[in-house]
């Protein structure tokens, strides 16, 4: 939800799609303070002290003064984005040390209670909180956004349409936010209910070519809808301004490694289908019902959901699922994501271990200048 620069189109061009698999990612986390409690961080952070060169003109805050985002530079590998992820993390945990601060990664933070923390200041969100009212001011979510470079505005659309049904997997295997206002939801992704009761955001419905997409953008613009394009939330959407197409499903994460199994599945995801463009493929178009069930699944059960295929007649277990991702594209990182002990999973038994105390504690990025011990 980063502004637009003065000036802008507020809807972009079929010139932006000129790059083919370069890469670019977005993490949004929480500012803490040493009990690992949300804490109004951002006018330190964000609009204090230079911040180390990683994050020169990289950093920016969210909607909550307890909320902040990452952005890496545009990298043309999986390899260079891993690089790029973990340069920004530690100089993100760092910053934040050095002026008394920590900072947490989940989809939302488990003591974060929406109706005592302090919304930003910035005229764009209070622009936002008049519009829209009661969901977003309770908006306290974190999200990982992951940007790949698309060289034609049509095939970018095409694949965006094709991702839709990869939405629900994927928010299944990242689903990291069972806990919201301090209790257990039920849920495997609170965040991902919590985010939607915002307008314009959840799976968007199949566009008939970069042209049809365009017209949309422009239309919430004309009517008044929305600002800019920044405020089409949807979880999969080709990004108009970056020539990208950027999928938006996946919580918020702690663990690196996790973001960086995202990253190379939805690099590998965007190549393949685009590739399938190329030569001509036409495509599907699942029914939206059936995307909905599916996103559901994920957001009720997380790592335990099953699919609907596309058509609809069958179910894809999350197992299956990424063992067919995994022999199809190579990903060689989707498998010990899976294998290993999910976000979800983890902050219970964390809780369970210690409360909300230990909770908050395990969900705190490691900094090299502080070093206290850490929730395995």
């Amino acid at each position: 939800m980063t502004d637009v620069d003065a000036g802008a189109d507020v809807a972009g061009s079929r010139e932006s799609f000129d790059r083919r698999g370069t890469l670019g990612v977005e993490e949004e986390f929480f500012v803490v303070d040493g009990q690992g409690r949300p804490t109004s961080g951002i006018d330190d952070l964000v609009y204090g002290d230079d911040p180390p060169p990683a994050l020169r003109d990289r950093l920016d805050h969210e909607l909550f003064q307890f909320t902040i985002e990452t952005q890496t530079p545009t990298v043309g590998s999986v390899d260079a984005a891993a690089d790029a992820v973990r340069e920004v993390r530690t100089a993100l945990a760092d910053h934040a040390a050095a002026d008394g601060y920590r900072v947490a990664g989940a989809g939302l933070h488990p003591a974060a209670r929406w109706r005592e923390l302090d919304h930003a200041r910035k005229k764009r969100y209070r622009k936002q909180l008049d519009r829209i009212q009661y969901p977003q001011h309770r908006n306290t979510t974190a999200g990982l956004h992951v940007h790949v470079g698309v060289d034609d505005a049509d095939r970018a659309t095409w694949v965006a349409n094709e991702l839709r049904w990869h939405v629900a997997p994927m928010l299944a295997l990242s689903a990291n936010s069972p806990f919201w206002n301090g209790f257990d939801t039920g849920l495997a992704s609170a965040r991902a209910v919590v985010f939607e009761s915002l307008p314009n955001t959840g799976i968007p419905t199949r566009f008939d070519g970069f042209d049809d997409y365009r017209r949309l953008e422009r239309r919430m613009v004309a009517s008044g809808s929305i600002r800019d394009r920044g405020e089409l939330w949807f979880d999969v959407r080709p990004h108009t301004g970056h020539g990208t197409v950027e999928v938006r499903a996946p919580d918020g994460q702690r663990d690196p490694t996790r973001v960086l199994a995202f990253v190379e599945l939805v690099h590998a995801l965007v190549t393949d289908l685009a590739e399938r463009h190329a030569d001509g493929e036409s495509g599907t178009d699942p029914r939206r019902e059936f995307l909905d069930e599916n996103k559901w699944r994920a957001v009720r059960h997380g790592r335990d959901a099953a699919f609907l295929t596309p058509d609809g007649t069958d179910e894809v277990a999350l197992d299956e699922y990424v063992a067919r991702q995994e022999d199809r594209l190579g990903v060689e990182r989707l498998r010990d994501l899976y294998a290993g002990e999910s976000g979800t999973a983890r902050q219970r038994r964390l809780c369970d271990e210690g409360g909300l105390d230990r909770l908050c504690e395990g969900l705190v990025l490691p900094s090299d200048r502080v070093t206290p011990e850490e929730p395995a």
